[in-house]
Parts: structure tokens; C-alpha cells; sequence
């Protein structure tokens, strides 16, 4: 089993506790890694064989900036379970973070994986 990843993924998103935080939007930054069985696409050389990552990027960004969350743990199994669900992955280590939370650190945020690691 191989690992295609998506790294530096950034999207919009009201997210946080505090008052001023329902207020606005702010950037959060994902990494995605997931298993996948890259063989039968490097044989075809064809999209429909590979886990796209094209549109893999497309629905967690169109997700994120839906989303209204509190806290950003909640966010990240969202989108670990929609990828897990949606494209077919059987494991996935998921980083958010959130980029100016703290002022005193570059970022802040959680790293999950779900599934069965390759």
C-alpha cells in the first residue's frame, strides 16, 4: 500500500469559541495522508484508476467552508469521515491546523488518523 497525500490544503471557515470568532473567517491548513494502491493507476496511466487528489481537495475545501464549528477536532472527523466515506480510503492520518490561535505559536491544531494503517 502506498500513501498519496495533499499537503498545505487551505480553505476559509468560521471557526472557534469565542465571540468574535462566529464573527469571521478564518484560514485553516490541512494535510491529508491516505492509503492507497497507486499500482493499477501507474499500470493505466488513467484518472478514473487513482485516488484524485484534485477532487479530493475540492470537497474538503467545499466542506470546511461550510462548516460552523466550535472546535477544530470536530472539523477534522468530519472531513476524515467524508474522505474515508466519499473516495474509498481505508486509512488516513489528517492534519488542521489554525494559523495564528495562539499568538505566541506559528500554529496550533490536531492530528487524527483513522482506519486501518498500510
Amino acid at each position: 500500500m502506498n500513501i498519496v497525500y495533499i499537503k498545505g490544503l487551505q480553505a476559509q471557515s468560521v471557526i472557534g469559541v469565542y465571540a468574535w470568532e462566529r464573527e469571521i473567517r478564518q484560514t485553516l491548513v490541512l494535510d491529508l495522508e491516505m492509503a492507497s494502491d497507486t499500482a493499477r493507476a501507474a499500470a493505466s496511466d488513467q484518472i478514473a484508476d487513482a485516488l484524485d487528489y484534485a477532487t479530493i481537495s475540492s470537497q474538503v475545501i467545499s466542506l470546511v467552508e461550510g462548516s460552523e464549528y466550535q472546535l477544530i477536532e470536530s472539523l477534522a472527523e468530519e472531513v476524515a469521515g467524508m474522505v474515508l466515506k466519499d473516495f474509498g480510503v481505508s486509512w488516513l492520518r489528517l492534519r488542521l491546523s489554525k494559523p495564528g490561535a495562539v499568538a505566541e505559536a506559528e500554529d496550533v491544531g490536531v492530528i487524527i488518523e483513522v482506519g486501518e494503517r498500510p
